[in-house]
C-alpha cells in the first residue's frame, strides 16, 4: 500500500483523536466511574493505535497501545484512577502529540518515551498478577477484579461451580503478544500447550478459531480450572518466546452472574427507552450526515475567485446604472442576489466551531492550576460559535494570554478564599455568542477582580497618564490601562504571566482582526474581558466616502452615525477642533490633513460631512467630503512594503476598477 496517498487524512484523523484523548481524560478525572468516558477513550487509542501500525509509525502504535491496555485495565477495575495516574496519562497524550506533530512536520515520528512508556508499565502491573518479558513478577495480587469473560453459557458455568466446591482455582488469563510478533497463532498454540498440561481451558476470547486465523490484536484471554499456583502458571507461559505480559486473576462466578445481571437490567432500560423514541430514532436514521473533508487551501482558492466575482459584480452594476438598460439591470440584479447566496455559502464552508481553539483550554489550566498550587476549573459555554477560520488562526495566542493571566493574578490561593468567604475552588467562564455580523467571546473569573489604586498608581509611575487625567477617568477606563504597553502589576516576574509585556499585544492582535477588547471588574469579586470580532475578515461592508477626486472605504461595524453640521458648530478645546455630539465632545480628524490630499477650500459651502467612528467608549468625527454610499467591498492586503502606513488597513477595487483605500478608524482614535 502507498501510505503517502493517506498521510493527510492520517494526520487529521489523529489529531482528532488525540484531542478526543484530551477531553475525555479531562472527563474521566472529574467522573472515574463512568464507564462510557472510558470506553470513548478505549476506542480512540484503539483506532490511532490501527491506524499508526498500518501506516508504519510503530512508536506511536506501540505508546498507543500502552494506553490501552492501561484503559482495558481501568474498564475492567483492575486498577483504579487517581490523580497521580492521570498526571501520567497527560504526559503520555501529551508525547502523542507531539510525534503526530512530528510526522506532520515530514518526519519519521520517532521520539524517546522510554521514561513514560516505564510510568505505564508500573501503572499496568500495579493490581495484579502480571510476569514481564524479563522474568520479574510484583507482588501485588488481586483475586477479586472484575472479569474481562463477556459470555458463558450454563455448561460452562455449571463447569465453573463445580471445579471450586471440588477444591480447584479458577483462573481468567489474559496474554499480551510483543508489536514485533510475526507468527501469532503459533504464539497461541505454544501456550495453550502449556496450559493443557496445568489444567483444563473452558473459554477463550475470542474463539478458538478466531485465534488460530489471527484474527485478533495483540491479546488473547483464556479461562482456566487449574490446581496450580498462579505464579506458577503464569511463569510457565512466559517461557514462551515474544510475549509480553501475562496477568491473571481469579475468576468468580458470582461476580460474573451479578455483572451480567447488572448489564441486563442496563439493556432492558435502553431498549425501553428506544421503543419510546423509536419514531426520533428513524427520523434520525433517514437523515445521516453526508460530509467530505476539503483541503483549506482550495477554500481559499475559491474565496479568492469569489472575490473577484464580487468586483466584476460591483463594475456591471455602475455599468447598468450608467446605461440605463432595463434588461441589463434585471440581469445585474439577478446575478446580486445569486451573488448573495453564494458568499453565504462559501462563508458557511469557512466557518469552524470557536471549540478548535477552546478545546485546549481545559488541559491547560488543569496543569497551571497544578504548578501554582491553585484550584481552578473552567466553565465552557457556545464551544459550537462559529467563526471564520482566519480568524479562529489568529484568535488562539490572545486567548491563551488572557486564560494564564486569569490563572495567575485573577483566582487567589485556596486558602485566601477560604479566608474571604469563597469557595476553595476557583472558577474561569469562557463564553462565545454570535450577535449580528461580530462573535463576542467573554473571559470570566470570580477571583480578586482589579485593584484601581493599584492600577491607577502603577500608570503613573509609568508616566501612562498624568495626575491631571485621573479625576477624568472612568473606572473601565482605569481597568484599561493595564492593557497599555509596558503596564503589569505582577510583584514578580513568572514564566506564567506577569513579564510587563503581553496584555497590549492582545489588545493590538484583537484590533488587527477589527475586533475590540474591553474589561469591567469589580475588587475581590471577578473581572471580565469581553472581546468582540468580526465573522470574518474578507469581505466587508463599508462606507464609501470621497476626498476631492479620492476614494476611502470606512469599515460599517466602526461608524455610530454619519451628519452634516454647519461650520459654526465647531469649538476649540486644548488646541484641537470639537464637536459636541449629544452631549459628548468628540474631537474632529480631517482625514485630508491625515492623507495629505490636497484640496480646494470652498468657502462658500458653510457645511461639512463627518463621520462619527466608535472604539469602545471613545469616538471620533471624521471629516470628509461627500458621502458615497454604502457598499460590500473585497479587503485586499496592501502587501509587505506597504504594510505599516498609518491609519489604513487595507484596500479594495472598486466597481469602474478604482483602488478605495480602507481606513483603520481604531488608529485614529488611538
Amino acid at each position: 500500500m502507498e501510505t503517502a496517498d493517506y498521510l493527510d487524512v492520517f494526520i487529521d484523523e489523529s489529531k482528532e483523536h488525540i484531542e478526543a484523548l484530551y477531553k475525555q481524560l479531562l472527563a474521566l478525572e472529574k467522573s472515574p466511574a463512568e464507564k462510557s468516558i472510558i470506553d470513548e477513550i478505549f476506542r480512540a487509542a484503539h483506532t490511532l493505535k490501527g491506524m499508526s501500525a498500518t501506516m508504519g509509525y510503530n512508536d506511536l502504535a506501540s505508546l498507543t497501545h500502552k494506553l490501552e491496555n492501561i484503559f482495558d485495565a481501568i474498564k475492567y477495575e483492575k486498577i483504579s484512577v487517581h490523580t497521580d495516574m492521570m498526571d501520567i496519562m497527560f504526559e503520555a497524550v501529551d508525547h502523542l502529540t507531539e510525534m503526530v506533530e512530528d510526522i506532520a512536520n515530514g518526519r519519521n515520528g520517532k521520539r524517546d518515551v522510554e521514561q513514560v512508556v516505564s510510568k505505564l508499565d508500573r501503572l499496568e502491573n500495579g493490581n495484579s498478577v502480571q510476569i514481564v518479558a524479563d522474568g520479574t513478577s510484583p507482588e501485588q495480587v488481586d483475586i477479586n477484579s472484575l472479569q474481562t469473560i463477556e459470555s458463558l453459557n450454563e455448561f460452562e458455568l455449571s463447569i465453573l461451580n463445580e471445579s471450586s466446591d471440588r477444591g480447584f482455582s479458577n483462573y481468567e488469563i489474559t496474554v499480551t503478544l510483543r508489536v514485533d510478533c510475526l507468527l501469532k497463532g503459533a504464539r497461541v498454540f505454544m501456550v495453550f500447550d502449556v496450559l493443557e498440561k496445568l489444567g483444563e481451558v473452558i473459554k477463550t476470547q475470542p474463539s478458538v478459531n478466531d485465534l488460530e486465523e489471527e484474527k485478533f490484536d495483540l491479546s488473547f484471554t483464556v479461562l482456566l480450572v487449574s490446581n496450580h499456583e498462579q505464579t506458577d502458571i503464569a511463569e510457565k507461559i512466559n517461557k514462551v518466546s515474544e510475549i509480553d505480559t501475562v496477568q491473571m486473576n481469579q475468576f468468580s462466578t458470582n461476580t460474573y452472574q451479578e455483572s451480567k445481571n447488572t448489564d441486563n437490567r442496563k439493556i432492558e432500560k435502553t431498549n425501553e427507552n428506544k421503543q419510546q423514541g423509536s419514531p426520533a430514532a428513524k427520523t434520525n436514521k433517514s437523515t445521516s450526515s453526508k460530509t467530505i473533508r476539503v483541503n483549506i487551501d482550495r477554500l481559499d482558492v475559491l474565496m479568492n475567485l469569489f472575490e473577484e466575482f464580487v468586483i466584476d459584480k460591483g463594475r456591471l452594476e455602475q455599468i447598468s446604472m450608467e446605461l440605463d438598460h432595463h434588461d441589463l439591470q434585471d440581469t445585474v440584479e439577478h446575478i446580486s442576489r445569486v451573488s448573495a447566496d453564494l458568499q453565504n455559502i462559501i462563508l458557511t464552508m469557512r466557518m469552524v466551531p470557536i471549540d478548535q481553539v477552546f478545546n485546549r483550554f481545559p488541559r491547560m489550566i488543569r496543569q497551571l492550576a497544578k504548578d501554582l498550587k491553585k484550584n481552578v476549573e473552567i466553565e465552557i459555554i457556545g464551544a459550537e460559535t462559529e467563526l471564520d477560520r482566519t480568524v479562529i488562526d489568529e484568535i488562539g495566542d490572545p486567548l491563551v494570554h488572557l486564560i494564564r493571566n486569569a490563572v495567575d493574578h485573577g483566582i487567589e490561593m485556596p486558602e485566601e478564599r477560604r479566608t474571604i468567604g469563597k469557595p476553595e475552588q476557583g472558577t474561569i467562564k469562557l463564553k462565545a455568542y454570535h450577535s449580528g455580523n461580530h462573535v463576542f467571546i467573554e473571559i470570566a473569573d470570580d477571583g480578586a477582580g482589579i485593584d484601581k489604586e493599584k492600577v491607577l498608581k502603577k500608570a503613573l509611575d509609568k508616566g501612562i497618564v498624568s495626575e491631571n487625567q485621573v479625576s477624568l477617568l472612568t473606572d473601565q477606563q482605569i481597568f484599561e490601562l493595564i492593557m497599555e504597553s509596558g503596564f503589569s502589576t505582577a510583584e514578580s516576574v513568572s514564566d506564567i504571566s506577569g513579564r510587563g509585556v503581553g496584555l497590549d499585544v492582545v489588545k493590538n492582535t484583537i484590533e488587527s482582526l477589527g475586533g475590540s477588547i474591553s474589561i469591567d471588574a469589580k475588587h475581590d469579586a471577578g473581572s471580565t474581558f469581553s472581546i468582540q470580532l468580526p465573522l470574518t475578515l474578507t469581505i466587508i461592508s463599508v462606507l464609501l466616502v470621497e476626498l476631492e477626486n479620492e476614494k476611502y472605504a470606512i469599515p460599517l461595524s466602526s461608524i455610530l452615525e454619519t451628519a452634516i453640521i454647519h461650520k459654526d458648530q465647531i469649538l476649540h478645546a486644548h488646541n484641537n477642533k470639537v464637536i459636541d455630539f449629544r452631549g459628548k465632545i468628540v474631537p474632529l480628524a480631517f482625514l485630508s490633513d491625515i492623507f495629505s490630499v490636497k484640496t480646494n477650500d470652498d468657502e462658500e459651502n458653510d457645511y461639512i460631512s463627518i463621520v462619527i467612528v466608535k472604539k469602545g467608549d471613545k469616538m471620533a468625527g471624521l471629516i470628509v467630503d461627500s458621502f458615497i454610499g454604502q457598499q460590500e467591498v473585497v479587503l485586499k492586503s496592501l502587501g509587505n512594503y506597504l504594510s505599516n502606513t498609518f491609519a489604513i488597513s487595507g484596500a479594495t477595487i472598486l466597481g469602474d476598477g478604482e483602488v478605495a483605500l480602507i481606513i483603520d478608524s481604531n488608529a485614529l482614535i488611538k
